[in-house]
């Protein structure tokens, strides 16, 4: 005969295995749902871009294109719309999440594209998985704190249809919200929805991406010190990209208080720097870009501060896309001239580069070393590794997301609980 408390703990057991079971089916249905959604806009991303890099004339009509954007919104009563941090928010403080906010973001992404906005997707692409994933959640009437896991099982699914690393994505939903702390109740169906999106996004013919790092020097003290100086200096570029779109984002909103007219002069904005470049190397997201880094080596000095302003001139105006792929830019293009001025591997150096900055401003550096094995392979691991813990630690309480918290400090382990910077 079972006494009381092993019959508790099998009935405990039982539960525990039907909570599973349950949330299997959810993340299913949350990876299928979520992963056409995000592979039909991994595949009109593409087409508007190759419409835009066809039609370069195409940026003129930015500005109109904005208002369209501003317009979309004011129609559906979501003029407020804080993006990314709201999907954070949901997810801290039970913020609601309108399922509206998913055709919202993915139209007004596309008219970014198409136009020349200097945007990424990945933004987009957390905030398209998010709302759907809050839809699922209250239509299957979870509680509170299990649509919050919805919500994270949709942003791992979207992103991970739309970029290609499904590592990466199952992690990164559950770190970016709380620096310090991971909600690992989330891990199963975060990891499953991730696996079915890539499923499906391979099943559409959509390839992840992939670099190859042309030379690999041996790991020794000089060539570990040599890319500590560049984590290092990453870390500032990361806090230059962050503080960067905060201060543009407030002088925006303090000169140009009229969404209409700030949206407008935005897209002005970033034709008349598209012009002073003399081309669109910094329109759009910029993967292009990142290819030419790794296979010629070679970048324009400035050209990480060119994509930070373009990136902010665009966002900060009211245009909609993501800030992850530009932040990759910047740190491909600084870790290039770095690699080129040292004379020591620009190719090992752009890679290091992405990763670090990435690492900087998302303040998330699990993810930030599982992205580099998918994108680079296994090769350079002791350059992430290093590369990674340095930025996280020295990019100090600076991030995209306000609605980030640092729970927490990354020098002492000490218990924080406060907003990025």
């Amino acid at each position: 005969m079972l006494n009381k408390e092993q019959k508790r703990s099998i009935q405990h057991n039982f539960h525990r295995m039907i909570s599973a079971v349950r949330w299997v089916v959810f993340s299913i249905i949350s990876g299928l749902l979520i992963g056409a959604v995000g592979t039909l806009f991994h595949l009109s991303m593409s087409f508007v871009t190759g419409m835009r890099l066809e039609h370069p004339w195409l940026i003129c009509l930015l500005p109109v294109g904005g208002l369209a954007i501003v317009g979309c919104y004011y129609l559906l009563h979501d003029q407020n719309d804080t993006g990314t941090n709201l999907v954070i928010s949901a997810i801290h403080s039970g913020d609601h999440l309108p399922v509206r906010m998913a055709p919202l973001i993915f139209v007004s992404t596309l008219i970014t594209h198409l136009l020349g906005g200097s945007a990424g997707r990945e933004g987009a692409a957390l905030q398209l998985g998010g709302s759907i994933g809050s839809g699922i959640g209250r239509l299957f009437r979870l509680d509170e704190k299990d649509k919050h896991v919805m919500i994270m099982c949709g942003m791992s699914a979207a992103f991970s249809a739309l970029f290609g690393t499904p590592l990466a994505a199952a992690i990164f939903s559950m770190e970016v919200v709380s620096v310090g702390i991971m909600h690992y109740s989330a891990l199963v169906p975060c990891v499953i929805a991730s696996l079915i999106a890539h499923g499906i996004a391979t099943l559409a013919g959509i390839a992840p991406e992939t670099f190859v790092i042309a030379q690999i020097p041996d790991f020794t003290v000089l060539s570990a010190v040599k890319i500590t100086l560049l984590a290092i200096l990453c870390a500032l570029v990361s806090i230059l990209f962050c503080v960067t779109l905060h201060f543009t984002e407030h002088l925006y909103k303090r000169f140009l208080k009229n969404p209409f007219l700030r949206v407008f002069v935005g897209g002005c904005i970033v034709i008349l720097l598209t012009f002073l470049v003399g081309d669109q190397t910094y329109n759009g997201a910029g993967m292009e870009f990142i290819e030419r880094c790794m296979e010629e080596a070679s970048v324009r000095p400035e050209a990480f501060v060119l994509k930070i302003l373009f990136t902010a001139a665009t966002l900060c105006a009211g245009f909609k896309g993501g800030e992850i792929v530009p932040s990759f830019f910047a740190g491909a293009a600084f870790g290039c001239l770095f690699g080129n001025l040292l004379g020591f591997s620009p190719t090992l150096c752009t890679a290091v580069g992405m990763i670090s900055v990435f690492c900087g401003v998302t303040n998330c550096p699990i993810t930030s070393l599982l992205i580099s094995f998918e994108l680079f392979g296994y090769v350079g691991v002791p350059y992430f590794l290093l590369s990674v813990a340095f930025s996280y630690m020295l990019s100090g309480y600076f991030g995209l997301y306000n609605s980030q918290k640092i729970i927490y400090s990354k020098f002492k382990t000490n218990y924080i609980n406060r907003k990025t910077q």
